[in-house]
């Protein structure tokens, strides 16, 4: 690799300076992260971005955003980082193409699917892996490498120890969270809210019901609600790590959250030194105080903060508590306030069982019964709403007042890639990205050099400079055929020329777009697939993970184990959904051993096992929940990863799975009967066994002393019918088959 081509390997650049990533969910918000000190943002369109709650952008706003930022040095990188169904697919490319039109610096994505689809048509798209695809390893981030990605947004739950390991074995840019709220659960494998609903977390619809209160035996809480990540005194030894990107999380808070949080980073990442100012942590922190969030922590940046990364007796609620709710009208709430609220701020009302509720702007409000602009601490504040607020509701502040940022984005101006040829006589300049030919050749009479002959790099400078509202130079390839003296009033004289006549003759229809050639070659290929797979009705082969043999009814299952405890039965083995960076020398170790123990059958549920995978050749491997295949892209990349066959995502419903199986490169298993865990964690969960929430749903809390880790699975067994032409997979290590509590999951609706 080429690193002077490489603009993502910040880490290997002389004078590293560690970018700082802000959050966009709105237009108020880019402009608050840019004015506050950010030099980048990540933003979403409406579809297909894991924030799909926040207001997000339209294509239009999005690309004068991106204009926006080109014009000052700043960035813009774009979620895109769901799970894509079947059906979806069309309507993905159609999106990607827009991106592709309009050049954002990075789409950060999660779908190995949609991966290859930027790959494969749209080549001139950045990819970032979004902390979705849950890497967390050196085996992970070589096979991204691979993959074609540019940076890697490593899962949230690596140490500090872990993130300096990783930083030493990889030339690839490396991002990592530095502030805000944190989920419990492993990235990418939480299906709590899915569960709960079928609002997925990892379609951009999660409800949070980790945030809830539960109950157990022992008493009650909010079992899973972290608390928020506060990394400023960390960030000297970021700094050094050499960390590329360090990114605050935040898209559905306001514009007020973003400007305080990017400033107090911003103050931090200005001051020198290997350790903490303590004046300017101060002064940071004062900064963060201004934000309204919940308590700060490391998160799982350390052992000791994981332990107390919950507290299960503090409210699941984020933002600052003003008061309890003592009075409801048709109109409106009333309480006693212990914090001023003032018109224009932001307030929530959380009922005390932690489930979400109603959120609002006070645009009317009263102080001790008198109509007023404020209400102070120890007054009687009313606030006029037509929401329902349930009482005894705690009342949260999750924004001040501010005034909007009134900006006119400008109109997204059409890319022009220039080819400039410099002769003695003339200066021949093409625009190379036309469909139709366009080229314009200027004489001059240049004189050889003395001293600074003209450079390719001083003349691609010039011509960038444009100052043109409809186009902008992207690249330009100039070669100069001896060695000249060029005046620069002469230069600037030729690059207006060819501009003017840009704007007189050329029409930007004549340009070839990346994005509309990318969706018409997409549409030709899936038009033409393969046809797809014969088999039967009914395939023959039963997979079944049970502690002590084959399936009851099925003696003839092949049998499944864990890859450390596989056995003269075991004919085919599981490995582990997380294996932290100090733990990856014995998992190598133990698939040789299975290997040498004649097993030739490995489960995969993590994508860094692809790469650890991929020196044995003469094995077959199946892609297993949680590693989620929602779409015939994911299965087409899968098999050229030498995968052999790949199980259906376990939150698909009936269509999406058969929509699947049609398309399928490769055969396709359905997960039919067992306990899926709906969350996992690292984190210290002040609970084990039984739980159950407000609504009598139950739960059950299983820590593995082995990974370290700890599950959360549902009471009800998820059960599905069998669906013709796939393999069938029973999971018996946290179900038993005779119990009849069952539940079919999203099987029988469709996942939202």
């Amino acid at each position: 690799m080429n690193l002077n081509q490489h603009h993502e390997t910040a880490s290997f650049v002389e004078g590293f300076r560690p970018e700082l990533l802000a959050p966009a969910g709105n237009l108020d918000c880019a402009l608050a992260a840019f004015e506050g000190g950010a030099d980048a943002i990540y933003a979403g369109l409406p579809r297909f971005n894991a924030r799909e709650r926040s207001e997000n952008f339209t294509v239009e706003e999005l690309a004068g955003l991106i204009e926006y930022a080109r014009a000052r040095r700043k960035k813009v990188f774009v979620t895109f980082n769901t799970l894509i169904k079947e059906n979806e697919l069309p309507d993905m490319i159609s999106a990607l193409g827009d991106l592709a039109a309009m050049e954002p610096d990075a789409v950060i994505l999660q779908d190995v699917g949609v991966l290859r689809a930027v790959r494969e048509y749209f080549p001139n798209l950045v990819i970032h892996a979004s902390t979705q695809m849950g890497i967390h390893n050196s085996a992970g981030l070589r096979l991204a490498e691979e993959l074609g990605v540019k940076r890697v947004i490593l899962e949230r739950q690596v140490t500090m120890e872990e993130l300096a390991a990783l930083r030493k074995s990889t030339r690839l840019a490396l991002e990592v969270f530095v502030h805000g709220a944190l989920c419990c659960s492993l990235s990418g494998q939480c299906l709590f809210s899915s569960w709960q609903g079928g609002y997925s977390g990892n379609r951009g619809k999660c409800k949070q019901p980790c945030r809830r209160r539960f109950y157990s035996r022992s008493g009650n809480g909010f079992f899973f609600s972290t608390q928020d990540l506060c990394t400023l005194e960390m960030i000297p030894q970021l700094r050094a790590m050499k960390i590329d990107s360090l990114k605050i999380e935040g898209r559905l808070r306001h514009a007020d959250y973003v400007f305080n949080a990017v400033g107090a980073y911003r103050k931090m990442l200005d001051t020198p030194g290997d350790f903490p100012d303590r004046k300017v942590l101060g002064e940071a922190r004062n900064m963060l105080a201004e934000t309204c969030g919940r308590r700060w922590s490391q998160g799982f940046f350390t052992a000791e903060s994981m332990k107390t990364l919950i507290q299960h007796d503090s409210l699941g609620g984020t933002g600052s508590l003003c008061g309890k709710v003592e009075k409801i009208l048709e109109n409106g709430f009333g309480f006693k306030t212990s914090r001023k609220i003032y018109l224009g701020d932001r307030v929530r009302v959380q009922p005390a069982s932690g489930d979400e509720g109603p959120s609002l702007t006070v645009t009317k409000l009263y102080a001790d019964n008198k109509p007023d602009k404020k209400a102070l601490p120890g007054q009687f504040c009313f606030i006029c709403c037509d929401k329902p607020v349930p009482m005894g509701g705690w009342v949260f502040k999750t924004g001040n007042t501010t005034a909007p940022r009134k900006v006119k984005l400008p109109t997204a101006r059409f890319a022009l890639d220039l080819a400039v040829e410099v002769s003695a006589d003339e200066v021949k300049v093409e625009i190379a990205n036309a469909e139709t030919p366009f080229c314009r050749t200027f004489p001059v009479t240049l004189a050889p050099a003395e001293k600074h002959p003209v450079t390719p790099e001083r003349i691609a400078e010039e011509f960038r400079a444009a100052d043109s509202d409809t186009y902008r130079v992207r690249d330009s390839r100039v070669t100069v055929d001896g060695s000249y003296f060029f005046p620069a009033a002469e230069l600037k004289r030729i690059r207006r020329a060819f501009f003017d006549a840009v704007s007189q003759e050329f029409n930007a229809l004549m340009l070839m777009s990346p994005g509309a050639a990318g969706m018409e070659r997409f549409r030709r290929d899936y038009l033409t697939r393969i046809p797809p797979l014969q088999l039967p009705e009914r395939c023959p082969e039963t997979v079944a993970v049970k502690p002590n043999g084959a399936l009851p009814g099925n003696p003839k299952a092949a049998v499944a184990t864990d890859i450390f405890d596989f056995n003269k039965r075991t004919t085919e083995v599981i490995l582990p959904v997380f294996c932290p960076e100090g733990r990856l020398e014995s998992l190598k170790k133990r698939i040789a051993a299975a290997y040498a123990a004649g097993i030739r059958r490995f489960r995969v549920q993590a994508l860094f096992e692809l790469w650890l995978l991929r020196y044995y050749e003469d094995i077959e491997i199946t892609v297993s929940a949680p590693l989620p295949v929602t779409n015939s892209l994911a299965v087409k990349e899968l098999s050229e990863l030498h995968v052999r066959r790949v199980q259906a995502h376990v939150e698909l419903e009936r269509g999406a799975i058969e929509a699947l199986v049609e398309h399928s490169v490769l055969p396709v298993e359905v997960y039919r009967f067992g306990r899926i865990p709906i969350l996992t964690t690292r984190a210290a969960i002040p609970a084990e066994g039984e739980i159950k929430d407000a609504r009598g749903a139950k739960f059950r809390v299983k820590n593995d002393k082995r990974s370290g880790l700890t599950f959360v699975y549902p009471a009800e067994i998820f059960s599905i019918p069998h669906i013709a032409k796939t393999y069938d997979f029973y999971d018996l290590r946290e179900a038993d088959w005779n119990n009849r509590n069952l539940n079919t999951f999203n099987f029988d609706h469709s996942l939202l």
